[in-house]
């Protein structure tokens, strides 16, 4: 082997993972995922797209070895294949928003059409959740609070939170949270 083919050999692996990840619908999978391993069908439902697209998606994935799955009858679930690739895909999205304009003026514009909604930083909602002006609520389905969430949220998953938004404080904030800034449940 040459030194050029061993080049060109060892790039092809490290450009597999970038097509892998070349992705929106795989890139989302991969951000969901960071959350906690996932059914497929917990995913499609989460990522809003069927069964059979999603499948797709995570078999690139667990080619490019980001994902590993386990089957449990006729159920399989995946994982991310390690934290370096719940690393890879923060790294990405950062790199994304300090160089890419565009996303930053996408995320204005979904804010701005959505009048009531304000997004708030982490030392701001801190101050305020330490002076109690506000009441935190968790919109992630429950699976996803109970393995993780901000000490003091109330849980009230968005399939819920019609019904329940009466148990709320009328006469203070509220402050709901997801996933992360680009979740939009």
């Amino acid at each position: 082997m040459t030194n050029r083919d061993f080049k060109d050999a060892v790039y092809e692996q490290f450009a597999s993972i970038g097509k892998a990840l070349g992705s929106p619908a795989r890139l989302e999978l991969v951000d969901v995922l960071t959350q906690g391993p996932r059914t497929v069908e917990v995913l499609a439902g989460q990522v809003g797209r069927s069964i059979a697209t999603t499948s797709h998606h995570l078999q690139v994935l667990l080619r490019a070895r980001l994902v590993e799955r386990e089957r449990s009858g006729t159920y399989v679930t995946y994982r991310l294949a390690g934290d370096d690739v719940a690393s890879l895909f923060r790294t990405t999205r950062s790199v994304a928003e300090r160089h890419l304009a565009e996303v930053e003026r996408v995320t204005r514009l979904f804010l701005e059409s959505r009048e009531s909604m304000e997004p708030l930083d982490a030392a701001s909602l801190v101050d305020r959740l330490m002076d109690d002006s506000v009441t935190l609520v968790d919109v992630r389905p429950a699976e996803e609070y109970e393995e993780g969430h901000i000490p003091g949220a109330l849980s009230l998953p968005l399939e819920q939170l019609e019904e329940l938004m009466g148990s709320l404080p009328r006469d203070g904030e509220i402050v709901a949270y997801c996933r992360g800034r680009y979740c939009v449940l």
